[in-house]
């Protein structure tokens, strides 16, 4: 039998509170995700919601998810009156991923392309507004600078957002620091997992002591922490991971959690639940979004809702398991 809630948590101090598991819908969608369907997608968000989930983070950039997103959060809304947070984020204008130095922020997120990009959003979702809006890239060189600010605010006095947040880079959360501390942000993403625990050195503080709420993705390193990556594995033609996990790197994931396994004493099967309850663990984080592409994802994912938290001793072993990389690269 598996629950029918989910726990709570509030966003940083913004007073919205939000599904501890909430859902990644990067990969729904066929034209997102290799193996992906529409029905599949639209029966899992469906369970999702049954089941408590009420924070859905997608992208101007998921292909046909905002369209799927809010196909389902409008019918929701009319049939039973769940109340469903979205977020979605604005890509860089410049193309550029992820925001490097010396970008000006005019070239990234001027205010009217971040404007343009959100009523896309609206158009394609159906929706009439968006709990948070993302900048989908961030550098803290753009603290003080550029009418980004000037059109957030411009959007949430016009009530098509809620909160603002941003998107970190890949596995450098020092690069939003100076923004988390300036106060003019009310959310960041991030990852963070047993592999990169880097957040949690600086920018997880700095979030508490600013009341900003934090997002965590990549929560299973993109299927590393699932315990299915072996030296042997292989993805069908196409498919984005194949690039993710090219080379040797499907061996070194596979020695790397039977490592974890080893040390914790657990079973193979049972590495991606504790991946998930070693994120939720963190005081600091509001909710996580795994990617749920079916029912079966969903209710596995939410039955860990449940308010067990790693117990420091499994939590000093996994301080050892930091592994400083990016797959991304």
């Amino acid at each position: 039998m598996w629950r029918t809630t989910v726990r709570y948590r509030e966003l940083g101090r913004s007073g919205l509170s939000v599904s501890e598991i909430g859902y990644g819908a990067w990969g729904i969608g066929a034209s997102s995700w290799v193996g992906a369907t529409e029905d599949e997608s639209l029966r899992a968000l469906h369970r999702a919601i049954d089941l408590g989930v009420n924070f859905i983070d997608t992208a101007r950039g998921y292909g046909e998810s905002e369209r799927i997103v809010g196909r389902v959060v409008r019918e929701r809304s009319t049939a039973s009156g769940d109340t469903v947070r979205v977020a979605t984020k604005v890509a860089p204008k410049n193309g550029v991923w992820p925001a490097l130095d010396g970008i000006d922020p005019a070239q990234a997120f001027p205010g009217a392309h971040i404007r343009e990009s959100l009523e896309t959003s609206l158009r394609a979702s159906g929706l009439d507004y968006f709990d948070v809006l993302q900048l989908h890239v961030w550098n803290d060189e753009w603290v003080g600078r550029g009418d980004w600010l000037e059109t957030v605010a411009d959007l949430k006095q016009e009530g098509k957002i809620g909160l603002f947040g941003v998107s970190v880079n890949d596995h450098r959360p020092d690069t939003a620091l100076a923004l988390v501390r300036s106060g003019a942000v009310d959310s960041v993403q991030v990852i963070y997992n047993i592999f990169d625990q880097s957040p949690a050195d600086e920018l997880f503080p700095a979030c508490e002591e600013h009341g900003v709420g934090v997002i965590v993705r990549v929560a299973l390193d993109e299927g590393g922490l699932t315990g299915r990556i072996t030296a042997d594995t292989t993805f069908p033609e196409g498919d984005w991971r194949n690039r993710y996990f090219r080379g040797d790197r499907p061996a070194q994931v596979e020695r790397r959690v039977a490592a974890i396994v080893a040390d914790l004493g657990i079973a193979p099967d049972e590495i991606a639940e504790t991946a998930l309850r070693f994120v939720l663990s963190n005081p600091a984080v509001s909710t996580v979004i795994p990617g749920m592409r079916d029912v079966a994802n969903v209710e596995r994912n939410t039955a860990l809702s449940d308010g067990r938290a790693l117990s420091a001793d499994r939590l000093a072993v996994l301080a050892g398991h930091r592994w400083q990389r990016n797959f991304y690269s």
